[in-house]
């Protein structure tokens, strides 16, 4: 039996303090051990009670990754395309796809970190406004468009993605986000749908209302929800794993958990409902346990 799905993985973020090359080493062994794709958190600063953190830069890991790589494909879960403008935020994911050979998967939302926004001096309010506007100047200029918009944020001339990428159209785009404005934004024009673990409890049952709204959505907007792939951020805990200091420490769902063999079932439980590629969040995320899940996939692809 094939691998029910494609397997990704999250390198660290702010788990704790991890140098580049751990997260590079992460990633050369996750290639090596058979995972599918390799993902980066496009997040700046976060607070925690015990004091401040933050992960490396996203597109600049994506850059480093493009080379350090062969085959993985390789994303941010997800970037914000407030974090720049979204001429220069188009020019860089072509860049990646460039340098990668069109290995990028495109993942974007609106941001909900306030920390990092107001820090970085990226305006909060109306985000999602923000969102739209810069969404679909970048979808256009993918596209390989010359663009002119005169929006509320966004003023560009002529703005245009020279030289174009490796792929007609510009890498696959994945939408991160469960919101209903959002995906009515989005659905009519992304490639993918993507959630994270904790807004569906981590499992397939809560899953199933999540994607009965991306087909409701899809439909309003006069798209075939066929035409969306589902994908999913899932939290798996290897033994010692001591809980992540994400922010999600307390939201809802039991981590997938156990033997390799459990690991595997409850990995390839969420085909069963649509999912085709599944994004994992690994607890603790070292090199000793993308070891340990060198096993779970060879029973996936068993």
């Amino acid at each position: 039996m094939s691998r029910p799905l494609l397997v990704g993985i999250q390198l660290p973020e702010v788990e704790r303090e991890v140098r580049w090359s751990e997260q590079v080493a992460i990633a050369r062994l996750a290639e090596a051990v058979g995972f599918d794709s390799v993902w980066v958190g496009d997040h700046l600063l976060y607070d925690f009670p015990d004091g401040r953190t933050g992960p490396w830069e996203a597109w600049s890991q994506l850059a480093a990754l493009s080379v350090a790589t062969e085959r993985v494909m390789l994303g941010p879960l997800v970037a914000v395309p407030g974090f720049h403008t979204p001429v220069m935020f188009a020019k860089k994911a072509v860049t990646v796809d460039e340098i990668s050979s069109g290995r990028l998967i495109l993942g974007v939302g609106a941001g909900w970190n306030r920390t990092e926004f107001e820090a970085f001096g990226f305006p909060y309010d109306r985000r999602v406004d923000r969102f739209e506007e810069a969404f679909h100047v970048v979808r256009r200029l993918l596209a390989g468009e010359r663009v002119d918009a005169a929006g509320e944020f966004h003023t560009v001339v002529g703005a245009e993605i020279l030289p174009a990428g490796p792929r007609q159209g510009g890498p696959p785009m994945m939408i991160g986000s469960t919101g209903e404005r959002m995906l009515t934004i989005t659905l009519p024009h992304v490639d993918i749908w993507n959630a994270w673990w904790s807004h569906f409890a981590n499992s397939p049952a809560g899953l199933r209302p999540l994607l009965d709204k991306v087909d409701r959505v899809a439909e309003s907007v006069g798209r075939d929800p066929g035409q969306i792939e589902r994908t999913v951020a899932i939290l798996v805990q290897i033994p010692g794993g001591a809980g992540r200091k994400m922010g999600d420490s307390h939201a809802k769902g039991d981590p997938i958990t156990g033997t390799a063999a459990q690991i595997a079932d409850g990995i390839a439980a969420f085909a069963g409902v649509g999912v085709t590629h599944v994004q994992l969040v690994v607890d603790p995320i070292t090199e000793a346990s993308v070891e340990k899940l060198a096993d779970v996939l060879e029973i996936l692809d068993a």
